[in-house]
């Protein structure tokens, strides 16, 4: 593998990781805490990750329970919960929170699936971006000539199998969620 591919592997990495938390954020029929990793509650006058105040659990498949570790932030958590607009019915039980995964209609999975192409295609960009960087380097040290021009049109040959790589994995990923979101 070419020196210019090695140097971005990691960006291509990032990239994938990226796409794997941006989509767990997506509801699926089944009861997922990441639903609520972007959640931030107005707690001790500050914004703060919901995840850093309370004790997310799953005890069914239809419900997370959140259990606050101060008592007394309860009703602001509740409060960014419903605000975050999740589409949960949220029950204060008092010391702890009860969040219920209505079943998702057939529009409202069309909807997310929609999103998660959005997602999706978001990545792809990022992933030309990267390639177009990688792309131009080998076209400067080849300018420079500081490789050779068979050098050049194999490292761009490495380069497009690995970008197809990539693409595939994303798309194997969103395969993998839409399955996710349209089983009933």
């Amino acid at each position: 593998m070419n020196q210019y591919l090695v140097a971005k592997q990691a960006d291509f990495v990032k990239i994938i990781d990226f796409f794997k938390k941006d989509i767990a954020s997506l509801r699926t029929g089944r009861a997922n805490p990441a639903i609520l990793d972007g959640v931030q509650v107005e707690a001790y006058g500050a914004k703060t990750l919901l995840n850093g105040l309370a004790s997310i659990n799953v005890p069914e498949a239809r419900s997370i329970v959140i259990t606050p570790w101060d008592k007394n932030i309860t009703k602001d958590i509740e409060k960014a919960i419903v605000a975050a607009n999740l589409g949960l019915a949220i029950t204060n039980e008092g010391d702890k929170i009860r969040a219920i995964i209505s079943p998702l209609t057939e529009e409202n999975r069309r909807e997310l699936v929609k999103k998660l192409n959005e997602k999706m295609e978001a990545v792809r960009i990022s992933l030309r971006q990267a390639r177009d960087e990688i792309k131009e380097a080998i076209e400067k040290a080849f300018k420079n000539k500081d490789i050779s021009e068979d050098n050049k049109f194999r490292f761009i040959k490495e380069l497009d199998e690995e970008i197809s790589k990539q693409n595939d994995k994303i798309k194997e990923i969103r395969d993998k969620k839409e399955e996710e979101i349209m089983t009933i």
